[in-house]
């Protein structure tokens, strides 16, 4: 029933969604330089999609418009995502000042305005960051919770990917599309002209009111919506009574933190209590005997709502007894919408990942370019009792016994076929394993005809065994491989630094075959009713397998 805030007037109550947002603490940059003549200017690439051609075009212009000045091109010593302190420490020792770019996804312009933050602060650096436009909001949002919104931004516009030096050399020579200015008039200025004052230091968050008002029902939808709460279908509202409920699904308690959340690294991780994730278990119409599959999957901080301008899914797989305790559906249509538990539970993490992480908004905490069917969560159950094999949470490491919830993320990528022919079976599923995306790994779902059907064909009556001969059929050649632009941007930086088992892959002939996966990423699941032997190779890593147990 509806909460009534006071016998004269009739208005209803339900609880705030959201997370705690961390403490900002306010930072001071680094004094301006009174010229750039004579200075050595460091330009730091982030590695990612041609940000090195663009930095390119800015030293062609310092040679040809002040001379006087030097300058050092750098690359990071892994991907975007990985500080560099030994880079800083050869800025700070031999450097005056440096630019860092290009940021132009979702994931590396937080990592480029971080690193510039570094620089400014930590080491004493006058550090631009250099943009493109498409992620304006983004970096603001990023530089705010680092404690200096005052970080000079500079932007080019999108893309540089694939762009010719004449091009870029535009970009350079043209106008910043969001400030207005001459990008690089901009540029020389955010490293020689006083920044605003530093912005007011620790300042804690306005108290959070638990309960949220409204004159009715209807109103209160209408607020939810509003303030981009929900996912735009019909929520059950969270009042007291419903959240008291489902926290009886728990013992722990509800103030007790379960986990902090950020949609992107770098942004500021946002914390959530039990009851946080209650409220938002509440609006999805989730029982409460879910609810400790529903802390488990917040409790590994792990966001379904991804910022990743790749456009990123989830998918979540339980395991264990308690998938036939809360009546999870592991046989015909699983991983359909024909089971609340399934449904539900997918919609809780989704919303939770959404609410308590800060916001999933696009353009600001969201910016995948196309968005995924994927991103509200498919969830099933394994059919453990129809599997030839050891169940998926056994794989890594947990007893029969044990309950867990298994998450993966990726799915931007899926082949589907119809059993395995007796010829050429090996052949079709190269053919598959050619569409799966390199930087993730296969995850083979399986219907247990199928499952069946690798015994009968291949006689892989051991999974692991399974995994061996998926990972050595996903083979390619490696120029072929290198020359995968996500393999470029996430792969090829940790082989040049002799990360393994990349940096041996790395030494191959162009047209040396190589393996396309990681083989410790590449997961088998069996799921399904036994109706045909259909199955799917997903493109979906791992990320954790946690005991729903623990949050009974």
């Amino acid at each position: 029933m509806s909460i009534r805030e006071s016998a004269t007037v009739s208005r209803v109550a339900a609880l705030d969604p959201t997370g705690t947002p961390p403490v900002v603490i306010g930072k001071v940059p680094a004094p301006r330089l009174s010229t750039l003549n004579g200075k050595t200017l460091y330009l730091v690439d982030s590695r990612f999609d041609d940000s090195l051609e663009l930095l390119k075009q800015i030293a062609l212009w310092f040679a040809e418009t002040m001379p006087d000045v030097t300058v050092e091109i750098r690359q990071l010593a892994s991907t975007y995502a990985k500080d560099d302190p030994a880079l800083w420490e050869e800025i700070r020792a031999k450097g005056d000042a440096a630019i860092i770019g290009v940021g132009h996804c979702s994931t590396c312009a937080p990592a480029v305005s971080t690193h510039a933050i570094t620089l400014e602060t930590k080491y004493g650096v006058p550090t631009v960051a250099v943009h493109t436009e498409k992620f304006d909001r983004v970096v603001r949002s990023v530089t705010k919770m680092a404690g200096l919104p005052q970080a000079p931004l500079v932007f080019v516009p999108q893309p540089v990917m694939g762009k010719s030096a004449a091009e870029l050399r535009a970009y350079v020579h043209g106008i910043d599309p969001v400030r207005g200015g001459p990008v690089m008039q901009e540029i020389v200025a955010a490293l020689t002209q006083g920044l605003p004052p530093v912005t007011e230091s620790g300042a804690p968050a306005a108290p959070r009111e638990r309960l949220v008002w409204a004159e009715s029902d209807e109103a209160l939808h209408a607020l939810y919506e509003r303030n981009l709460w929900t996912d735009f279908l019909p929520i059950v509202l969270p009042t007291e009574a419903r959240v008291e409920a489902m926290l009886k699904g728990t013992s722990r308690g509800r103030d007790e933190v379960v986990g902090r959340m950020q949609p992107t690294p770098n942004r500021g991780a946002w914390s959530y209590t039990v009851e946080q994730v209650a409220v938002n278990a509440v609006m999805a119409g989730a029982k409460p005997a879910y609810f400790p599959v529903i802390l488990a999957l917040a409790a590994s901080e792990f966001s379904a709502r991804r910022s990743s301008s790749s456009s990123v899914g989830v998918m979540v797989v339980v395991n264990g007894p308690i998938r036939h305790q809360i009546g999870m559906n592991c046989g015909i249509g699983a991983m359909g919408p024909y089971n609340h538990a399934n449904v539900t539970i997918g919609r809780a993490y989704s919303l939770l990942s959404q609410n308590l992480q800060g916001g999933s908004a696009p353009d600001l905490t969201y910016m995948g370019s196309l968005g995924n069917a994927f991103a509200p969560g498919v969830t099933f159950a394994e059919n453990e009792e129809r599997s030839p094999w050891e169940p998926l949470h056994v794989q890594h490491g947990f007893a029969v016994g044990d309950s867990t919830v298994s998450i993966f993320q990726g799915l931007r990528a899926v082949t589907h076929s119809l059993g395995l022919r007796e010829t050429h079976w090996r052949e079709h599923i190269a053919d598959m394993l050619r569409g799966t995306e390199a930087i993730t790994a296969p995850c083979l779902v399986l219907d247990p005809i199928t499952a069946r059907q690798f015994i009968d064909r291949g006689g892989f009556t051991d999974k692991a065994a399974l995994i061996d001969c998926i990972h050595e059929l996903g083979q390619m050649p490696a120029g072929e491989y290198w020359d995968l632009q996500l393999v470029q941007n996430y792969i090829y930086p940790r082989a040049t630094f002799g990360e393994e088992p990349f940096a041996s892959r790395l030494k191959a002939a162009p047209g040396e075959m190589i393996p396309k996966f990681v083989k410790e990423r590449i997961n088998v699941v069996v799921t399904g009713g036994e109706t045909n032997g259909y199955w799917q190779i997903m493109s979906a890593m791992r990320q954790d397998t946690r005991s729903i147990d623990d949050w009974r």
